[in-house]
C-alpha cells in the first residue's frame, strides 16, 4: 500500500493501460491522425476540382454539345495526352532502329488540304458575324438559334477540330525523324493550347473571342502553302523566297490578336459574357509575341544569318525544314 501511495495510485486501483502506452503508440496514432487530415484536405481539393468542372460543364453552350469531341473533355483530353507520349516517348523509341521516312507526297496532300481547309474557316468566320453583324470591338456570344449564330458554331467547332488535324505536323517530324523541330514550345503549342480551346469553344463558340480564331487560321493558310510548295522539291524552290517573312507574319499575328482584345481593358462597358476567355486570349497573344520577338532577335539580328523556318505548328524551330 506504501508502494502505491509513492507511485500515485488509489491503494488497490488497477492500471489504466491508456495511461500506461508506450510513447511510441502515442506518436504512432498522432502519425494516423495526421494522415487523417491529409486525406480530409486532399478529398476537399478533389472536392473542389469536381465542382469547378460540374459548373464549367453547367455554363456548356447546349448547341454544341452533340458535336464530336464535345461532350466531354475526357475523349480529347486522352487524344492529347496520347499524343504527347507518342511524339515525346513513344515514337522516338519507335523509330530509334528505323531509316526516316521520306512521305512526300502525304506531306503535299496533307499540308494543301489543310491550306483548304484553313481558307474555309477563315471565310466562314468573315460570314458568320465579323463581315456582318460584328462591330470589331465589344462582340458578346450569340446564344440564340438565328443562322448566322448557328454558322458561327459551326465554324468555331470546325477551326477547334482542325487543331486535332494538326497534330500530324508533329508525327511526320517523329516519322521523318527531325527530332531537333519537337520543341517544347512546338509540343505545347499542339497540346496545351487545343485544351483550353475546347472549353472556349463549348462554353463561349463566337463573339469577339474568336477573332483570334480567324487570325489564326488566316496565318495557317500562308503557312501551310510554305510548306506545301516545300514538300514539291526543287521545282518549287525559287517560289520560296518569302520564307524569311514567316516569323514576322507570326509576330504581326499576335500583334493584332493583343491589339484587338486588349480593347475590353479600355472600354467604359462591355457585355461580353466570359471576361476570363479575354484575360487567356490576352495573355496567349503577349506570351507568344515575346517568345516569337526573341526568337526573331536571335536568329536574325543577333546571329547575323539567314532566317530559320517557322515549324509548322506556328512555333519556333530549332533547325531548318528541308524540302523533301
Amino acid at each position: 500500500m506504501g508502494q502505491e501511495r509513492l507511485e500515485g495510485r488509489i491503494p488497490g486501483e488497477k492500471n489504466d493501460p491508456e495511461l500506461e502506452r508506450p510513447k511510441a503508440l502515442v506518436r504512432k496514432g498522432e502519425a494516423v491522425h495526421s494522415g487523417d487530415e491529409f486525406s480530409v484536405k486532399s478529398l476537399t481539393r478533389m472536392e473542389a476540382l469536381v465542382n469547378v468542372y460540374q459548373s464549367m460543364m453547367k455554363h456548356g453552350d447546349p448547341r454544341i454539345q452533340g458535336y464530336p469531341l464535345m461532350g466531354s473533355p475526357l475523349l480529347m483530353t486522352s487524344i492529347l495526352l496520347t499524343y504527347v507520349y507518342f511524339v515525346l516517348s513513344l515514337g522516338p523509341r519507335i523509330m530509334a532502329n528505323r531509316k526516316p521516312f521520306q512521305l512526300r507526297g502525304f506531306m503535299v496532300v496533307y499540308n494543301f488540304s489543310l491550306v483548304a481547309l484553313s481558307l474555309y474557316i477563315v471565310y466562314e468566320f468573315l460570314m458568320s458575324g465579323w463581315l456582318s453583324s460584328y462591330t470589331w470591338r465589344c462582340d458578346p456570344v450569340d446564344f440564340s438559334n438565328n443562322p448566322e449564330a448557328l454558322r458561327m458554331v459551326r465554324v468555331a467547332w470546325l477551326f477547334l477540330f482542325s487543331k486535332f488535324i494538326e497534330l500530324m505536323d508533329t508525327v511526320i517530324f517523329i516519322l521523318r525523324k527531325k527530332d531537333g523541330q519537337v520543341t517544347f514550345l512546338h509540343v505545347f503549342h499542339h497540346s496545351v493550347l487545343p485544351w483550353s480551346w475546347w472549353w472556349g469553344v463549348r462554353i463561349a463558340p463566337g463573339g469577339m473571342g474568336s477573332f483570334h480564331a480567324m487570325v489564326n487560321s488566316s496565318v495557317h493558310v500562308i503557312m501551310y502553302l510554305y510548306y506545301g510548295l516545300s514538300a514539291l522539291g526543287p521545282v518549287a524552290q525559287p517560289y520560296l523566297w518569302w520564307k524569311k517573312h514567316m516569323t514576322a507574319i507570326q509576330l504581326i499575328q499576335f500583334v493584332l490578336v493583343s491589339l484587338h482584345i486588349s480593347q475590353y481593358y479600355f472600354m467604359p462597358s462591355c457585355n461580353y459574357q466570359y471576361p476570363v476567355i479575354i484575360h487567356l486570349i490576352w495573355m496567349y497573344g503577349t506570351i507568344f509575341f515575346v517568345l516569337f520577338s526573341n526568337f526573331w532577335y536571335h536568329s536574325y539580328t543577333k546571329g547575323k544569318r539567314l532566317p530559320r523556318v517557322v515549324q509548322q505548328n506556328g512555333a519556333p524551330g530549332t533547325a531548318k525544314v528541308k524540302a523533301n
